[in-house]
């Protein structure tokens, strides 16, 4: 039996399982409260694990191995960045955002921020709502993207019928029961990713000592006759370059700061205080194990392949698994891998769909009794999801990842930008929160568009230049007396 055919019978048998627990876990849902945030109730650890897999799935296993892999100990800014952007986010916001939404009975990211300033309610519903499903909407196409990619390079499958594939995979269960079944479905994911980012490098460690026909039998040594860069931090560089290479890396801890809504919805839906302490300290702990375990599995991946084996640097994960594991452990390991970088799609698309349900059409359509805001959730969601996986086949794809590349900087770091301000600063008010959101967003679109990005990562000038303007905003912009 080929190892192409035991991965994908194993493949199979994971996605069944998958959806058909997906499903089951939306019989829970009884409201539209429940499919916007799972009514409140989640117990800690399932936040937990739910928001670490929905905001690491594919970067974890695929893109930090890759680029350690192709970069060497030169990516530890990046991963250092990060993990100090979620412990940050895990220590000092999560509680405080559960509290909020849970006194402001908010279902949305959106809701939330219309509910505490509510002196321009509906104008932040509006711009907020619509920036996030603009943007997420076409995330969701770019996931759609992504999975047909891996398909084909996985199955030799058509990308189009991989797309096809993908979307068949995720939309019943979200459709069904919205952020419940996308948040258990991301437990079952987030416990696979983090035994494979802990296993594998022990595996791995072991597998080099004992076979000496490898490029080399140490991870050092590896680094060493790689490049000269690969065991330097900042990847060979000096000065003024060193340091923007560092800073570029790093920046990625800002858009950690409550500013990305499919992350921060996971610490508004704690049930109570003790549990979110309890979702901080395994949100915390998976996030370290893991990062230390992708940045080795690359490395060992190079010191197993060299650094001109593989075609693609991120597939150093699934070659290192298929060669240090047996075919049946490696292509269950791969498999949720796959599951979990396509099935992405279903936090962005619940995302997207119930912005768009609560805070744009349920303010036009009042008087609807619970259960017909229930489906109109669930036909909203399938609405959003056809017409992504339209868009995802007929636009080109460098157009709407184009468009993607925005939201990191333009969404999560002008959105952590409000979501501080607003709950460290009494001052800061709705009127200054509405200007904030505004500017970053143009901010981010013209930075990028005119090419400075290169020059400057997005990610760290708009935090700071948003930063400013809302301070600026909140003293020269009269607050409202009805606030």
């Amino acid at each position: 039996m080929s190892s192409s055919f035991q991965l994908a019978i194993v493949m199979v048998a994971y996605i069944v399982f998958l959806v058909s627990w997906g499903i089951y876990q939306g019989r829970k849902v009884k409201s539209h409260t429940d499919y916007a945030i799972a009514g409140r109730k989640l117990p800690g650890w399932v936040a937990a694990l739910s928001e670490r897999a929905t905001g690491e799935s594919s970067w974890a296993l695929l893109g930090l191995p890759g680029a350690a892999y192709a970069m060497g100990i030169a990516e530890i800014w990046t991963a250092i960045g990060c993990v100090v952007g979620i412990i940050t986010a895990w220590w000092f916001l999560a509680w405080r955002l559960r509290d909020e939404a849970d006194r402001y009975s908010a279902n949305t990211f959106s809701d939330y921020l219309a509910a505490r300033h509510g002196e321009v309610a509906s104008l932040i519903r509006l711009v907020s709502s619509s920036t996030i499903v603009f943007f997420f909407f076409l995330y969701v196409g770019a996931q759609f993207l992504g999975g047909g990619k891996t398909f084909h390079t996985m199955f030799g499958i058509d990308a189009q019928w991989g797309m096809l594939i993908t979307a068949l995979i995720i939309i019943p269960y979200t459709i069904y029961g919205g952020f419940q079944s996308v948040v258990y479905t991301d437990v079952i994911q987030a416990l696979l990713m983090i035994f494979t980012l802990t296993v594998g490098p022990i595996v791995g460690l072991i597998y080099l000592a004992n076979h000496p026909e490898v490029y080399s039998q140490s991870v050092v040594q590896a680094l060493t006759i790689a490049s000269p860069n690969h065991l330097s931090i900042f990847n060979g560089l000096k000065g003024a370059t060193a340091g923007m290479f560092m800073v570029g890396g790093f920046s990625w801890f800002f858009g950690y700061l409550g500013g990305m809504p499919q992350l921060t919805l996971r610490f508004m839906a704690i049930s109570d205080r003790k549990q979110a302490k309890l979702a901080r300290n395994v949100g915390i702990t998976w996030t370290v194990i893991a990062y230390l375990g992708a940045m080795l599995l690359g490395i060992i991946g190079l010191a197993i392949f060299g650094p001109e084996s593989l075609p693609d640097r991120e597939y150093v994960m699934p070659a290192t698994l298929m060669k240090i594991f047996p075919p049946v452990v490696a292509s269950l390991l791969i498999t949720g891998a796959i599951a979990a970088m396509i099935s992405t799609a279903d936090s962005l698309l619940v995302l997207s769909a119930t912005e768009l349900s609560e805070n744009i059409v349920k303010p036009l359509r009042k008087n609807l009794s619970p259960s017909s805001l229930l489906w109109q959730s669930r036909a909203i969601t399938a609405i959003i999801a056809i017409i992504a996986l339209v868009i995802a086949y007929l636009s080109p794809q460098k157009v709407i990842f184009t468009l993607v590349s925005y939201v990191w900087a333009g969404i999560g770091c002008t959105f952590s930008v409000v979501i501080l301000l607003t709950l460290f600063w009494r001052r800061f008010h709705g009127r200054a929160a509405l200007v904030t959101m505004i500017f970053g967003l143009i901010f981010t679109i013209t930075w990028i568009s005119t090419g400075r990005d290169a020059v400057v990562t997005a990610k760290l000038v708009n935090f700071l230049a948003t930063f400013l303007v809302a301070v600026a905003a909140t003293f020269l912009i009269h607050k409202s007396e009805q606030q």
